[in-house]
Parts: structure tokens; sequence; C-alpha cells
């Protein structure tokens, strides 16, 4: 499908299923050489960066451990600029090697409240792993690991990512259309 209907915009295709499983395999290359004898735990930020890391995970051959955080910065289509932290942590990450898998990275915001929360929690060493980077939007200093694909500052769905809870289910990833 070129074109989809998700509520009340109409979004076109961006970002096929192929291309996208091209990326994660890249990133998944680099992990497994980068991660070797470091016993990681991976943080999945919900809801939107599930596709991504279940795709991820089943391509990471080190030893690992898998837990999820759930953040959220979005309201519709719009970052609301405050992170509010709806499931937390229950895992010791003092000295541990830790690995977040976020969807998208735009602002940056919700990313730099979790690596906040990560310092206190005394982790070791932090990675940041993102499917999709808007270089655009970004607003923060901190470094991202693995990027998937760099893309333009337009709202997207599909791969986990949601207008207003939905979208999420789409294979490829679609964006905003402009007429």
């Amino acid at each position: 499908m070129n074109k989809i209907q998700v509520k009340d915009k109409v979004f076109e295709l961006f970002l096929t299923a192929e291309a996208i499983d091209n990326a994660v395999s890249e990133i998944a290359i680099k992990l497994n050489e980068d991660l070797k004898g470091k016993n990681p735990i991976f943080l999945v930020v919900l809801n939107g960066a599930f596709i991504f890391a279940s795709d991820l995970i089943k391509k990471i051959t080190v030893d690992c451990e898998v837990s999820f955080v759930k953040l959220s910065s979005y309201t519709g289509t719009r970052s609301t600029t405050m992170v509010k932290e709806l499931l937390g942590l229950n895992e010791v990450l003092k000295g541990r090697t830790v690995v977040v898998i976020e969807d998208i990275i735009d602002t940056g915001i919700t990313m730099a409240g979790m690596i906040g929360k990560l310092r206190e929690m005394e982790a070791g060493e932090v990675k940041i792993v993102t499917c999709l980077f808007k270089p655009e939007a970004f607003t923060k200093g901190f470094t991202i690991d693995y990027i998937g694909m760099e893309i333009p500052n337009k709202f997207i769905v599909g791969y986990g990512l949601d207008y207003d809870g939905y979208g999420r289910n789409l294979p490829d990833i679609y964006k905003i259309a402009t007429s």
C-alpha cells in the first residue's frame, strides 16, 4: 500500500519492511561484536520499540538479559517536552552494561530522561540503540551509539510507531502525507 489512513490522517509509504530489516541486521552485527563477554541487559522502551526490539534481540548472539521500561513524551503528533515514567525498572543495574533500545529519537527528551535515571542507578556502560533518528529535531547532547536509519523530521507510523495508539501493527513505515 502506498497510502493509508490512520484515524483522521493520511500517510504515504516511507520505509519498506525489507529496508527496516536490513538496518536491524546491521545494528545486530555491530552489537554482537561490541558486546562480546559483557553480559548486557537490554532495556526496551515501550510501547513503540517492542517490534524493533523483538526483531533485534532475535539476532543477538551474546548472553544477555532483556527488560522493559515504559516512558512517554508524546500526545497525538507532538512532543509534550515532559517525560512521564509509566513503568519502572526492577533490575539492579549497578556496574552493568545497559543497552537501551528505542524506536525513534527525535528531540532526545525521552532518552535524556532515561540516561539520567540510569546514571542514578549507577549503570556501568550505557549504549543507546535506535531504529530511527531525526537529526533535524535532536536538541540534546548525548551520543547515540547505534542508529538504524536517519530520517527527516516528519511524523511517521508503523513498525511499532503510532498515532494515538493506532498504526503500530503496520510492517512498513509511513510518513504523514503532505498534500
